[in-house]
């Protein structure tokens, strides 16, 4: 079964679609690539469907994190670090434990926290109890930058997902929890 405009399945999703906007598709997906993909790669099966449409999507919320973002010298990556720095206080991390917290896992998350301490957006120092350890915190500049830029995400939520409204953003979250939970 296809996803045709009309089809109750896909109503969901081509409001998701709606609510996202062009911008990103105008300037990354060429017009009507969705229903390119579906004719010439025979994705026929609606759990195939689903499966292109979520990452799709994420495609889509992630390049236009990154254009809001990029004003402010910050990837999507690195807002999600500083935000999980932000959230330890100030005892801070462990890199590992910071890594392991992120939304996308970074295969060189010191590298990436080496790049936010460089901009002094966040410290690093290895633990006196145990010296292997190297703890990472948030500083005031780092913590700044995050107070200057919570307008801004909340208003780039709202205009993403906002158009959802409450209810079926609740139905979106179980179904993608559910997605994600191993068999």
């Amino acid at each position: 079964m296809r996803c045709n405009a009309g089809a109750p399945e896909c109503k969901d999703l081509q409001r998701l679609e709606a609510s996202l906007g062009n911008e990103y598709s105008a300037n990354v997906m060429p017009e009507g690539s969705q229903a390119e993909i579906l004719r010439n790669k025979g994705l026929s099966r609606l759990g195939e469907q689903a499966f292109v449409a979520l990452l799709r999507t994420a495609d889509q919320l992630e390049w236009r994190a990154a254009e809001m973002f990029k004003p402010h010298g910050l990837s999507p990556t690195q807002y999600n670090a500083l935000r999980i720095l932000r959230g330890a206080g100030a005892e801070g991390l462990a890199c590992s434990e910071v890594g392991e917290r992120m939304i996308n896992r970074d295969p060189d998350i010191t590298r990436l926290l080496a790049r936010l301490e460089r901009r002094g957006l966040i410290q690093r120092s290895r633990e006196q109890t145990d010296r292997r350890v190297i703890k990472a915190r948030i500083t005031p500049a780092g913590l700044d930058l995050l107070k200057s830029l919570n307008r801004k995400v909340a208003e780039f939520h709202r205009q993403v997902l906002g158009r959802l409204g409450e209810e079926r953003l609740q139905s979106l979250i179980r179904l993608l929890e559910a997605a994600r939970e191993k068999s």
